[in-house]
């Protein structure tokens, strides 16, 4: 964030690691509702019309990029799965592809957090060229997805060890 002095720059900071890393008081964060999961257990999914943890993860990393994306217009990088929005998993679904996707996902979250630290918070209630929404929106927006995705995730984990 430009500086911890700046309010609105701790505020933003806070809201976005609150829902992904660390402790939120909500309970669990989205990178803690990873840990101790198993690419096995991250592949599972309660039927096949639904999502596993693995894809949650994957869909959790293109979003953080698409906001980042959003926060600066002069980013054109893409994302490195396919398609977007929901990825596949990859060929050979194993513990170093899961290892993988989890460091894809902290990346994102990462590059979202420095695009965060670039904005001028003054603009803060501003629309970046081109886009729909706020930066105010798309900051919140992130953390609001990150919580939801771990709910889901929360729950697939308990399915999963109930089917056991």
């Amino acid at each position: 964030m430009p500086s911890t002095t700046d309010p609105i720059a701790a505020f933003v900071a806070v809201v976005l690691d609150g829902s992904f890393t660390g402790q939120g008081w909500q309970g669990p964060t989205l990178s803690g509702s990873l840990r101790g999961v198993s690419s096995e257990q991250a592949q599972w999914s309660p039927s096949k019309s639904r999502k596993s943890i693995w894809r949650h993860v994957l869909h959790a990393a293109y979003w953080k990029h698409a906001v980042a994306r959003a926060l600066d217009p002069t980013d054109e990088t893409a994302f490195p799965r396919r398609p977007s929005n929901w990825p596949n998993l990859p060929p050979k679904p194993d513990e170093k592809a899961w290892k993988a996707d989890r460091a894809l996902l902290a990346e994102m979250h990462d590059r979202l957090r420095r695009a965060a630290a670039s904005i001028d918070t003054g603009l803060i209630h501003t629309r970046p060229r081109g886009r729909k929404w706020t930066y105010a929106q798309y900051l919140a927006g992130a953390a609001a997805h990150d919580a939801y995705h771990l709910g889901q995730i929360q729950l697939l984990k308990r399915l999963s060890r109930e089917r056991a």
